[in-house]
């Protein structure tokens, strides 16, 4: 069953020269029910129709083809309306959720196609910080899109464990290290004598000459270097697997920049090859001022490589080794002419599938330092979240059975829902009362919405009965909230195309809210009326398993008790 939405804005896309999507963004429900279901603005058209917007919406009405389950076309002021068979639109909805489950807004269009994913990506020997977060969260979001949508997903964390910082670290073990049990020092002792480095640089610039020979070592494989970085990235990798376990993230491939370090001379070699690349001075670079982009440097004089080349030689491999139909970055807002450079350089190489490489970027963290402006820890912010959860089911005596385990789905939970409830762009400031109200357009406050219903199904106590006459709901509640229901999919879709995991979260606080509108104004047990009483027990256990595939779909606990 296509959506209602799909067959208004094709009925719409039939008489009107909009492109499809623009027609999709535009439609929106009407402000009083009375007025229709579907609602298009004639505004944008009026300009070159040269007639009023209530003109050319009384003139579509006539135009447009509706076919069942529309029922009718009708110019309101300057809208275009659209009117569905409520009863028909409601059975089938409900239905569809309760026949699919966990499938309900899923599909199989990415069938036979890969998408590799390419996130979190931390540095090595730094602590998995606050920053970390956004990337982390986006990025399995956009996991969890894809595979709802058929496709293959390969999860990359393209480690940061290579480069200059390592000689730095291992020339601040050798000067001030030396009481320390390297086998046993965590990620944050590896992080003081790091930031330590760079104190003591500041006075003795020598110590820079130094590490930049440690780094050479690293690279020319010698035993004492490499053994040293490996206990680095093993320490490191430990700390991470923590933080991943507690936000429910794993990846299919931990290949950082050290995996790509054998492939980085083919590399360079290919773009010789395709005569992209040339050699300035010792340095070797590509020309991409046909893209107006400035020059990407592959090599520099003494022979080091950088980003772009541990990038284009990652590239290359994932292409090779996946046969991707797209590789996603979901990387910061910052790194946005890197991106840009590296496709193009790879596009100047030849390579038709550079139009499938995308960069999803995101804005920044703010009000999430702390008061020495050191590194945010997101161990510290997780445990405190949890904690809060802790205190806020003690304080209201609430009927939790295993309040760890709540505390866990719910303090994380809120954390990903502050994240993924704004726009991916968009800087996101900080605010603890914000993120932990239950009231609130919150993490907190979805999932008490999908537990309440749980507590109603529990209370009611009987199967749900998918034959129930659903013709029973009449109510301005009820129809808001299988239209809802019923525009998940939608949701879904464009969640996807646009790799915005905003989308799926709004559309989750619109169910949840109208939920609440439903459940606040009319009863859903009613012993004296069963049939009724059936008919909205349906619509309680759609909304639930709704509800809690739009959680899934953010990396969201669905807790059946809170």
């Amino acid at each position: 069953m296509s959506s209602y939405l799909d067959q208004v804005v094709d009925a719409i896309a039939a008489v009107v020269e909009l492109p499809r999507e623009e027609i999709m963004e535009a439609v929106q429900p009407p402000p009083s029910p009375d007025m229709g279901d579907y609602g298009f603005p004639c505004f944008q058209l009026a300009k070159a129709l040269r007639r009023s917007p209530a003109q050319i919406a009384s003139e579509l009405a006539s135009q447009v083809q509706v076919r069942p389950p529309i029922r009718e076309a009708r110019g309101v002021g300057p809208y275009l309306n659209f009117f569905v068979d409520r009863p028909r639109f409601i059975a089938e909805v409900l239905g569809r959720v309760h026949s699919l489950g966990t499938q309900f807004g899923a599909s199989d269009e990415g069938a036979g196609k890969t998408v590799v994913i390419d996130y979190s990506s931390p540095n090595i020997a730094k602590p998995f910080g606050i920053g970390h977060l956004r990337s982390t969260v986006i990025g399995h979001s956009l996991y969890q899109l894809f595979r709802f949508l058929g496709y293959r997903v390969v999860r990359v964390n393209h480690l940061g464990d290579w480069g200059t910082q390592f000689g730095k670290l291992i020339t601040a073990v050798k000067h001030w290290g030396g009481g320390m049990d390297l086998a046993s020092a965590t990620v944050e002792d590896q992080y003081r004598l790091y930031v330590r480095f760079h104190k003591e640089a500041e006075a003795d610039p020598s110590l820079e000459d130094e590490a930049r020979a440690w780094h050479r070592r690293v690279e020319e494989h010698d035993p004492e270097a490499r053994a040293l970085w490996q206990m680095f990235r093993d320490a490191s990798l430990a700390d991470f697997r923590r933080m991943y376990d507690l936000l429910g993230v794993d990846f299919d491939s931990w290949a950082g920049e050290s995996f790509y370090e054998d492939l980085l001379d083919d590399a360079v070699r290919l773009a010789f090859e395709t005569g992209v690349a040339r050699e300035d001075q010792g340095v070797i670079l590509v020309d991409l001022s046909e893209y107006d982009l400035p020059p990407c440097l592959l090599r520099k004089s003494d022979g080091a490589t950088l980003y772009a080349t541990r990038d284009l030689a990652a590239l290359l491999y994932r292409y090779r080794t996946y046969q991707f139909h797209r590789v996603i970055y979901v990387v910061g807002a910052p790194q946005n002419l890197h991106f840009q450079q590296l496709f193009a350089m790879v596009r100047k190489m030849g390579f038709d599938w550079a139009d499938r490489c995308v960069h999803v970027n995101f804005g920044h963290i703010r009000g999430m330092k702390s008061r020495e402006g050191s590194l945010v820890l997101l161990e510290d912010v997780l445990g405190r979240s949890m904690q809060l959860v802790r205190d806020i089911i003690r304080e209201r005596q609430l009927d939790v059975d295993n309040v760890d385990e709540v505390a866990r789905q719910v303090g994380v939970g809120a954390i990903v829902f502050a994240d993924l409830s704004r726009r991916r762009i968009k800087d996101i400031e900080f605010n603890w009362d914000e993120i932990l109200n239950f009231e609130g357009e919150t993490g907190p406050y979805v999932q008490y919405t999908h537990a309440r219903l749980c507590s109603l199904l529990r209370k009611y106590g009987e199967p749900v009965d998918p034959s129930a006459d659903v013709s029973l709901l009449g109510e301005p509640e009820e129809w808001q909230l299988a239209r809802t229901l019923e525009a998940f999919p939608s949701a879904v879709c464009r969640a996807a195309e646009q790799y915005e995991p905003s989308i799926v979260s709004s559309h989750l606080l619109e169910m949840a809210a109208a939920s609440n509108q439903f459940y606040q104004r009319h009863r859903v047990i009613d012993p004296a009326n069963p049939a009724l009483t059936r008919a909205r027990v349906l619509l309680v256990d759609a909304t639930r398993r709704v509800i809690a595939n739009a959680l899934g779909l953010l990396n969201m606990a669905a807790p059946e008790r809170m």
